[in-house]
């Protein structure tokens, strides 16, 4: 899937996760730092993303997620097999 679209996607999970309006998703944001996302936002937040797109996320891989760039690079990644398969 195209990262743009991703990130259109992921730009309306956030919003509908915070509650805050953004025009932009930066690849370079941080997650908790610059989004202001806790634990539970981005358990919320991942949620969603496996609901969405139908993916599993590990525990693994979540840990190293810092940035929107990050989250958009692991949904590409996840995204990729289903995409080809198809």
């Amino acid at each position: 899937m195209d990262r743009e679209l991703l990130r259109k996607e992921l730009l309306r999970l956030l919003e509908n996760e915070t509650g805050v309006p953004r025009a932009e998703l930066p690849d370079h944001l941080g997650l908790r730092e610059d989004l202001g996302l806790d634990s539970v936002d981005l358990v919320s937040l991942v949620m969603q993303v496996e609901c969405q797109f139908r993916v599993r996320l590990a525990a693994e891989e979540l840990t190293a997620l810092k940035t929107v760039g990050d989250l958009l690079t692991l949904m590409q990644a996840k995204l990729a097999p289903a995409s080809a398969a198809a």
